[in-house]
């Protein structure tokens, strides 16, 4: 298992599965709905985001837009060959700035499950994103954050995506 799996992550995990294409049913344009728990109140407002996979299947790079919230960003995704393994990474518009080392997951069953470590306000946490419920024409991802190493989930953001057209 490689150093850069992060220890919860290769503990939820342990065979990585990552080939190219896997992020091939995101390639295109996208409605989505976002339903988002700011404090303890959820919200909901509207974006969009463009798709395209490059390098033979082993690159996806997304363009998010959300006007309601003023808010855009991009999300770079790439699957290490050797390792099996993709990484998913985040670009706010307002700080140019790729976050790293980024999410790292696979698909298995039709779902894919990336995660990260951090360190909260109240000690260690890992961070949860999950595609699926994906269909040639939709999907949705979420995310969420765990305190007690993956037992149990606070998922606060929902997206259902929509293709376009």
């Amino acid at each position: 298992m490689s150093s850069l799996i992060p220890p919860a992550a290769a503990a939820i995990n342990p065979a990585p599965l990552g080939k190219p294409g896997d992020f091939d049913f995101l390639t295109g344009e996208w409605r989505i709905h976002n339903r988002f728990r700011e404090g303890e109140k959820w919200i909901e407002f509207p974006g969009e985001a463009t798709v395209v996979g490059i390098l033979g299947g082993i690159a996806s790079i997304e363009e998010l837009r959300i006007p309601a919230r003023g808010f855009s960003g991009m999300g770079l995704r790439l699957l290490d060959i050797e390792r099996k393994i993709w990484s998913d990474h985040w670009v706010n518009s307002k700080s140019g700035v790729v976050g790293v080392p980024g999410q790292l997951g696979v698909f298995e069953n039709g779902v894919g499950t990336f995660l990260s470590d951090g360190e909260g306000d109240k000690g260690p946490e890992l961070y949860r994103g999950v595609w699926d419920r994906i269909t040639p024409k939709s999907c949705r991802w979420f995310q969420g954050v765990s305190r007690d190493g993956g037992k149990t989930w606070d998922d606060g953001w929902f997206m259902d995506w929509t293709r376009a057209g």
